[in-house]
């Protein structure tokens, strides 16, 4: 066998992958997966809330952001970051999430961090940084959250 192992954070980064192939936003398409001592807790994908129209039914709801840094971008606001749809899960089920790890595409947005402070997440490893990551990274910073990027690169995706 010539494939090497992979250590816990790229296998559970690799799960990440997988679970975007759900997301209903082709924009970032992202998957989430909450662990806690190896054990998957919970996962999430970017998609509108259950019931309603997702993006590739009937297109993106485009609004323009100014960032922390005063730069205006587009998002879509028709969905719910996979961070959140995974958090939702854990309180949906009752499944306590204090203590463990979440891991994600890229880092997360200033109001994923803010819930993933919250919920007692201790550590979010990431594949790449998100466009707009300052506020993030100083708020993990403040709440002790170990925060790991494996590539020190921006995810780029359209209408950024």
């Amino acid at each position: 066998m010539t494939d090497k192992r992979p250590d816990w954070d790229r296998y559970f980064l690799d799960l990440c992958e997988a679970i975007a192939r759900r997301a209903t936003c082709d924009r970032g398409r992202c998957g989430c997966v909450i662990v806690k001592d190896k054990r998957i807790m919970t996962t999430g994908y970017v998609g509108a809330p259950a019931g309603l129209p997702h993006c590739d039914e009937v297109g993106h709801d485009m609004h323009k952001v100014i960032d922390y840094n005063g730069k205006i971008t587009q998002h879509c606001v028709r969905t719910l970051h996979a961070e959140q749809n995974a958090i939702i899960q854990a309180a949906r089920f009752g499944i306590p999430l204090e203590g463990a790890t979440l891991f994600c595409k890229m880092t997360p947005c200033r109001t994923c961090a803010m819930m993933i402070i919250n919920a007692g997440i201790e550590r979010v490893v990431c594949e790449k940084h998100y466009h707009a990551d300052g506020d993030t990274i100083e708020l993990f910073r403040q709440a002790g959250v170990e925060l790991v990027v494996m590539k020190e690169e921006v995810e780029e995706y359209d209408q950024q």
